[in-house]
C-alpha cells in the first residue's frame, strides 16, 4: 500500500501515538472505492494504536486540486459542503472509530473552518512569501497542467491550491499535533509543500506517506463500472452492483485487492491466494473480497441481499426467492430486461398465461408461439415452470408490481402492473 515515503517515518511512528491525516474532497455527497485505499490507510494507522484525521476540504473544495486533472472542477456553496461533510462522515464511520473516547479516536476537521477568515492579504504576507515559485512551478502537478498539450493552462487559484493545502498540514500540526500526511501518489507535491511550511514557520519536521493509485490489470480504470464511479452510498450504487463490481474482478486484480481494501491477517490472505490457484474455478478469492468489503462499507445483511440476488441470475432459485428481493434489487438483477406495462386490474381478474406471453407484452410474436413454448415446457412465470393453463393473478406480483417471464434459460421479459 506504500508508494513514496518520506525518511525516518517509520521510526517516527514507531515511538508512540502519532496523528496523521488525510484530506477528502466534499464535492460529493458520497465517497466513491477510489477514495478506499487512503481510508484504509487511515484505518489500520487506527488499528496500530495511531489517532487519524479525517479532513474535509471544504475550503479546498471550493477551489479545486489540479493534481491528476486536466481542468478545473465546478465550486460549491457553504450549505452543500456541510452536507457533503457530514455524509462523508457517516461512511467514514464504517472503518473509523469516531466515538468510543479512546485516546486515538478519529476526529474529522474542515479546512473552511480556518480558512474562512484568513484574509488573502494575510495569506499571502504569512503563508506565501515562504515559498517561491520556483518550488511551485517544479511540482509535477503544475507542470503537467502548464505544459500539457490539451491544456488550456492553469488558474492562479489553482496554482495556490498547494500553499493552501500545505496551510492545511501546518495548521493540524500546530493545532492537533499532526505530524504526518497521507494520500495518493498524485499529492506527493501537495503534502511535501506542507512538510516544507512545518519546517520554515513551525519550526518543525512533517513526515509524508503516499500509496499507489490503484489500476485494473486490463488498463481500464479502478473504481469505474459502466454507470461511472461505484460509490459507497447505497443511492448512488445500490448494494448488488457494489458487489457484483468486486465478485468480477480478475483473478489477477482479485489477489492485489483483497490485500489492500480487506482487513485479513497475511496468514489468512495467503492462505486464500492458494487456495483459489488450486480451485480457481470456485472464484473464492473473489467472493471472500466482495463479502469483506461489502460487509464492511454495507453491512452483513446487504452482504447477504446481494448474494441472494446473484443466485436469482445465475443459480438455482425460486419464486420465493424472487420475492423477496427489494424492488430496487429486482430491477438491478434483471438491467436492461424488456419490459410491458400492464393494468393491475387485469391481474386481478387473473390474467391467462398466452395473453400474457404475446398480446399483452410482446414477448412472443403471437398466440401460436406462445402456445408451442408452453407445449415445449419452456416457458417459466417467476421461475416456475407453467402450462398453458396458467393464469397470472395478484400473489404473482414481485414486489406488489413485477412479474418475470422467462422462455428457456436466458431469455426475460418483465411484466409491470401499473
Amino acid at each position: 500500500m506504500i508508494h513514496d515515503v518520506m525518511p525516518e517515518t517509520e521510526e517516527h511512528l514507531l515511538e508512540q501515538m502519532r496523528s496523521a491525516y488525510v484530506g477528502f474532497d466534499p464535492t460529493a455527497d458520497s465517497l466513491h472505492i477510489g477514495n478506499l485505499v487512503p481510508i484504509m490507510l487511515l484505518a489500520f494507522f487506527q488499528r496500530c494504536g495511531h489517532k487519524p484525521v479525517a479532513l474535509v476540504g471544504g475550503a479546498t473544495g471550493m477551489i479545486g486540486d489540479p493534481s491528476g486533472k486536466s481542468s478545473e472542477r465546478n465550486l460549491l456553496d457553504e450549505k452543500t459542503l456541510r452536507h457533503n461533510q457530514e455524509c462523508v462522515r457517516q461512511q467514514l464511520s464504517q472503518f473509523l472509530d469516531f466515538s468510543s473516547g479512546s485516546k486515538n479516536e478519529a476526529v474529522m476537521v474542515n479546512n473552511y473552518d480556518w480558512m474562512k477568515d484568513f484574509s488573502f492579504l494575510d495569506f499571502i504576507r504569512d503563508v506565501g512569501k515562504h515559498i517561491t515559485v520556483n518550488y511551485m512551478m517544479a511540482k509535477d502537478s503544475v507542470k503537467n497542467r502548464i505544459s500539457g498539450e490539451e491544456s488550456e493552462g492553469m488558474s492562479f487559484t489553482e496554482f495556490t491550491y498547494q500553499l493552501v493545502q500545505g496551510y492545511d498540514f501546518l495548521h493540524l500540526y500546530r493545532n492537533h499535533d499532526c505530524t504526518l500526511q497521507m494520500g495518493g501518489s498524485d499529492q506527493w507535491g501537495n503534502i511535501t509543500t506542507g512538510t516544507e511550511l512545518i519546517r520554515r514557520i513551525g519550526n518543525g519536521k512533517g513526515y509524508a506517506l503516499t500509496c499507489p493509485l490503484i489500476t485494473k490489470s486490463d488498463g481500464s480504470k479502478f473504481g469505474k463500472s459502466e454507470g461511472g464511479n461505484v460509490w459507497l452510498d447505497a443511492k448512488r450504487t445500490s448494494p448488488y452492483k457494489f458487489y457484483q463490481y468486486w465478485i468480477n474482478t480478475s483473478d489477477e486484480d482479485a489477489e492485489k485487492y483483497i490485500k489492500i481494501f480487506t482487513f485479513l491477517d497475511e496468514a489468512e490472505v495467503n492462505q486464500l491466494v492458494d487456495d483459489h490457484k488450486s480451485t480457481p474455478h470456485l472464484r473464492l478469492l473473489q467472493k471472500r473480497l466482495a463479502q469483506e468489503v461489502t460487509t464492511t462499507v454495507h453491512g452483513a445483511e446487504e452482504h447477504m441481499n446481494a448474494v441472494k440476488a446473484s443466485n436469482i441470475l445465475f443459480g438455482k432459485s425460486t419464486s420465493e426467492d424472487l420475492k423477496s428481493l427489494t424492488a430496487e434489487t429486482f430491477l438491478d438483477v434483471f438491467d436492461g430486461v424488456p419490459q410491458a406495462a400492464i393494468q393491475r386490474d387485469q391481474v386481478a381478474k387473473g390474467l391467462d398465461i398466452i395473453s400474457a406471453l404475446a398480446e399483452e407484452s410482446g414477448f412472443l410474436k403471437s398466440n401460436g408461439e406462445a402456445r408451442r413454448a408452453l407445449k415445449e415446457n419452456s416457458i417459466a412465470v417467476n421461475r416456475e415452470k407453467v402450462d398453458d393453463t396458467y393464469v397470472i393473478n395478484s400473489g404473482d406480483l414481485i414486489n406488489g408490481q413485477f412479474v418475470l417471464l422467462q422462455r428457456g434459460k436466458k431469455n426475460y421479459f418483465i411484466l409491470r402492473a401499473v
